[in-house]
């Protein structure tokens, strides 16, 4: 991983709370896990966007069939029974 050395101002208090909140050691990890968070939660929040634009082509049924075929698979049960 390549890191960046930089000088922030950043709230006392809150980068306290959020070293707490987030159980690491030192400032540094604070803020880069709270960065990555950011990321991932922006991530999940374009999902919806993605649904309907064609990302996927296919067939979903065709799909599971070939997964099991001639490999020896059957069907289960209720709950789990063979």
């Amino acid at each position: 991983m390549r890191m960046k050395r930089t000088n922030l101002v950043l709230d006392a208090e809150l980068l306290n709370q959020v070293t707490r909140l987030l159980g690491v050691k030192t400032y540094s990890s604070a803020v880069n896990l709270a960065l990555a968070e950011v990321l991932r939660l922006r991530k999940i929040q374009r999902l919806p966007h993605l649904f309907g634009q064609g990302l996927w082509q296919g067939d979903l049924g065709e799909m599971r069939e070939d997964r099991f075929a001639g490999r020896g698979f059957y069907k289960r049960g209720p709950r789990g029974s063979r």
